[in-house]
């Protein structure tokens, strides 16, 4: 076995000594200064020789886990046409989050977002009897989306690399095992790329099915928060449900009233004029949390209609658009324009109240009431501060289950720390992540829409049961290199370096560069991959800020020394201890913790 190394003489690289202007994150800075990555548009970034060599060890080791467990590969065209996505019903579905376009005969099509449409198709077309199944197809591949703000680098642009697995089963059981064997590749291969990793309940989103986990990948810049348990469960903050209160006993609380409360249009000045105009006779204070505010959103349906839906929620929370877009998925969620409220003059602009509201209305006779939906916090039997529906009036005294109604209850709240997990077990707290796998439970939902179904062991025609698996490629190694540098630069783990040795020689002597091309030729025959600094007349610190740059795990320096006092230095780019060794023993010794590495 051997290998060819890398000669920076000759490597289509350059470095850059200052961030990128545009750069928001330490990876994208990285990457692009080491000269792994070059942006050319918002999201868009091209790929140079460094940086495919790592983006390609990661793909090697998604294969080798994902072909481990039995699944085979395909490939499919990024250019799709626009009928298996209406079948599914995901072209309306995923608004402007995708890239349409006609070709010159006017047909419609897009670049894929993802392809659960096309397996699925592929399978119908294949297969037709139980006998066929089970059977795991996966591919790695670019996928593209319109994100309106990209950010991060590749952590969120516009066109990415992902692995997408999908498998088909006759029945649940089959799918809830290949769910789990695809679970367990995917902690496998985050293991190996040293990526640190909590799983968590997640949304389905537009992807649809029942049960579905995020691999996040802790870190301050991500843009998913997760919620901790005491028990060891974690969920992501669009699945978190809040746990069901009991109805309050509301017998001693007396009637409803109407008070005036002169600019009152946001909640600190309506706790401000209570306090001041209408104190508690016990003394206690009016606070946030005795307010009911009703928030109007407006709802896109995938099929184009607009809903205006009225929200309702404690006055000290607030409204969380994610968990809100969750809730109401596929339909996108905006606030609601002044436009919006002039079509319905019975919503009193900062005076908003549930008695114009869902079944208030309806029950007054008007059947275009607004949909009221309440926030789980607010809990039946409460008594609340909320909306008198006119000018500078509220009411306080209403009670939730005697004086008004909902339509319904919706996740919209922030969640914050200290409340109650889902499970019980006791107070939640939060980090940010960046998601870098999923798994779904897409359970019957494509193979319905389809139409794939395989004949029984009776004989019978049955829809199949198919799973969904996802890994953000390009992302992971976003990541890794967010979570893998310090203030000099990159530091890769040793399993997907470009180079396991980055080979420097220093100096003017061109006895230096003799004896660096003699460990060369020996790590080549041994397999050892190696990066060759063997640039003439480039000073040696300029070299040494390239190698702490550019990231391999070890530095092999060979410089005056090594002509001088016949040592060579070893520097461990993680861990930053550096070895003087005889030039006789370097090979073996570079040899030895290669081997060592992670």
């Amino acid at each position: 076995m051997s290998s060819q190394a890398l000669r920076m003489s000759s490597l289509f690289l350059r470095t850059l000594r200052d961030d990128p202007a545009d750069a928001d994150v330490d990876s994208a800075k990285l990457l692009i200064r080491a000269g792994y990555i070059r942006k050319i548009g918002p999201g868009l970034y091209s790929w140079l020789p460094l940086g495919l060599r790592v983006l390609n060890k990661i793909e090697a080791i998604i294969r080798e886990e994902i072909n481990a467990i039995g699944a085979q590969e395909v490939h499919f065209p990024a250019m799709m046409p626009r009928e298996p996505y209406q079948m599914s019903n995901r072209w309306e579905e995923y608004g402007d989050n995708i890239f349409r376009f006609k070709d010159r005969h006017g047909a419609d099509y897009l670049l894929a977002p993802t392809h659960e449409e096309m397996f699925t198709l592929m399978v119908k077309d294949m297969y037709t009897s139980y006998k066929d199944l089970p059977v795991t197809l996966y591919q790695i591949q670019g996928k593209y989306r319109d994100e309106f703000r990209p950010r991060a680098g590749m952590i969120r642009g516009r066109q990415f690399v992902m692995k997408d697995a999908y498998s088909f089963d006759i029945d649940e059981e089959g799918l809830k095992k290949a769910y789990l064997q695809e679970r367990g590749a995917y902690e496998r291969i985050f293991h190996r790329l040293d990526l640190n990793y909590v799983i968590v309940h997640a949304v389905s989103g537009p992807m649809g099915g029942s049960e579905s986990e995020e691999f996040l990948a802790p870190m301050p810049i991500g843009e998913d928060t997760f919620a901790l348990a005491p028990s060891g469960k974690a969920w992501n903050v669009e699945a978190l449900t809040t746990p069901e209160s009991e109805p309050l006993d509301f017998s001693s609380i007396p009637a409803a009233q109407v008070k005036d409360t002169p600019d009152s249009t946001t909640i600190d000045s309506l706790v401000s004029q209570f306090n001041s105009l209408h104190p508690r006779q016990d003394g206690r204070p009016w606070q946030a949390n005795d307010t009911l505010k009703n928030v109007i959103i407006a709802v896109k349906h995938p099929d184009g209609n607009r809903e205006i839906v009225a929200i309702g929620l404690p006055g000290d929370r607030q409204i969380d658009m994610k968990r809100l877009e969750a809730s109401f998925s596929p339909a996108e969620i905006e606030e609601a324009t002044d436009e919006d409220l002039r079509k319905h003059p019975e919503l009193v602009k900062g005076y908003i109240g549930p008695g114009v509201l869902g079944p208030q209305r309806r029950s007054a006779g008007n059947k275009e009431a607004v949909r009221y939906l309440l926030d789980p916090h607010v809990v039946r039997g409460s008594s609340w501060i909320t909306g008198a529906n006119a000018e500078e009036k509220h009411v306080c005294n209403l009670v939730y289950g005697r004086d008004f109604e909902a339509d319904g209850t919706v996740e919209a709240a922030e969640v914050r720390h200290g409340d109650m997990s889902p499970d019980g077990s006791g107070p939640l707290s939060f980090e940010r992540g960046v998601e870098i796998g999923q798994v779904f439970q897409l359970g019957l939902k494509y193979s319905h829409a389809m139409g794939l179904k395989v004949l029984n062991k009776n004989g019978q025609a049955v829809p199949v049961w198919m799973g969904c698996y996802g890994i953000g490629v390009s992302r992971v190694m976003s990541c890794i290199a967010e979570t893998h540098h310090d203030d000099k630069g990159l530091i890769w783990p040793a399993a997907i370096a470009p180079a396991q040795v980055h080979l420097v020689a220093t100096g003017k002597d061109d006895r230096a560069f003799h004896i660096a091309d003699d460990l060369l030729h020996q790590l080549e025959g041994e397999g050892i991959e190696v990066l060759y600094d063997d640039r003439l007349k480039v000073s040696p610190g300029v070299k040494f800020k390239d190698s702490e740059l550019l990231g391999m795990p070890l530095v092999l320096v060979v410089g005056r020394d090594a002509v001088n006092n016949g040592t060579v230095e070893i520097r461990n780019r993680r861990s930053g201890q550096v070895q003087i060794v005889p030039l006789e023993q370097a090979f073996h010794t570079v040899k030895e913790t290669v081997g060592q590495l992670k």
